[in-house]
């Protein structure tokens, strides 16, 4: 090999190594499988690799980095870039937020619960508080209200669910409890085997959730119009990774946050569409509530929630007056322009 060749030899593999240097890799930790709620995350990560030319790249795992309630710690130690978690499954560790999981709070569609995370994520005590877990929100994963399935007679009135042992989380479980229902929290992966084994009589979950983590399979009824609530699962970041970001990766991440969020919107929309046809194709029964009892359930459990979460919150040190006023601006906001 000539002197000239070997100099171009190495320089062409100075090169490579470079560019191999140059290109960021994110890893993504959520939990399941691939399903409705996780559409967000593939639709960002081929929007950022488009936008990037491949520079930046994220590998998303379900469940192979964490479980899904150490989300946040391996966030916060950064075990990986990027994280989905649920706000239910750590109360403690991300107070502020919780005011998204209230029940009742009157949220009709996935649009507007994409408006309210998003301003909720935006408040600086949000930030604050994720930012002691090395965390910045990025999106959020909206999901619809949650209702029932369960087992055996189906349960229609306030008093059949006196003594129901229901998997429910966050504000949800409260607004069960409220009327004598009993909770537990056990972890969405785990509410098919709670449910089979005889554990649990009903699970509250999102639609999608009732299909992947196959609750409906077990069902034999289905509540059409509860609505108690849902649960608020963001979308985080680890701060220390998204400053070490290129200008251009930051840009390129910022701004595919809209389209990954209408992506997902559009293709849950389908899935809701799609409902009633799975229900009958189960056999599982609609359950219509009718409109005294939910009236019931809004006075019993809405209300009272509410002002307890903010008399526990403010005397925590949260804004919590603050943040649940933000929801209800941000709602007749939303709906003066749409």
């Amino acid at each position: 090999m000539t002197h000239l060749a070997t100099k171009l030899t190495v320089a062409a593999l100075a090169a490579a190594f470079a560019g191999e240097a140059a290109a960021t890799e994110w890893n993504v930790s959520t939990w399941g499988s691939r399903r409705a709620f996780t559409e967000h995350l593939h639709k960002i990560a081929e929007l950022v690799a488009e936008k990037t030319n491949g520079e930046f790249t994220m590998n998303i795992s379900y469940g192979g980095l964490s479980k899904n309630t150490e989300n946040l710690d391996g966030i916060s130690i950064g075990a990986f870039e990027m994280a989905q978690f649920c706000a239910g499954y750590h109360a403690d560790k991300n107070r502020a937020i919780t005011v998204l999981e209230l029940p009742f709070l009157g949220v009709r569609n996935l649009g507007e619960e994409v408006a309210v995370s998003h301003a909720i994520y935006a408040h600086p005590a949000v930030a604050e508080e994720m930012a002691q877990w090395n965390a910045k929100m990025l999106m959020t994963s909206p999901m619809p209200q949650y209702n029932l399935v369960g087992t055996g007679e189906p349960r229609d009135t306030l008093a059949a669910f006196d003594g129901m042992r229901v998997r429910a989380t966050g504000g949800i479980g409260e607004a069960f409890r409220a009327v004598g229902a009993v909770p537990t929290s056990v972890t969405s992966s785990e509410a098919f085997q709670a449910m089979q084994s005889g554990v649990v009589d009903t699970v509250a979950f999102a639609q999608h959730a009732h299909l992947s983590f196959g609750t409906i399979n077990e069902a034999t009824w289905w509540t059409e119009n509860l609505n108690p609530g849902t649960v608020n699962c963001p979308i985080v970041v680890n701060i220390d990774a998204y400053n070490a970001l290129t200008d251009a990766e930051r840009e390129a991440l910022d701004s595919s946050v809209d389209e990954s969020i209408a992506y997902y919107l559009e293709n849950y929309g389908k899935l809701l569409q799609e409902w009633d046809g799975i229900l009958a194709e189960k056999n599982v029964k609609k359950v219509v509530m009718s409109n005294d009892e939910i009236a019931k359930f809004q006075e019993i459990a809405g209300a009272p929630i509410q002002k307890a979460w903010v008399a526990e919150m403010s005397a925590q040190g949260l804004p919590a007056q603050e943040l649940l006023d933000l929801v209800n601006s941000t709602l007749k906001d939303y709906r003066a322009t749409h």
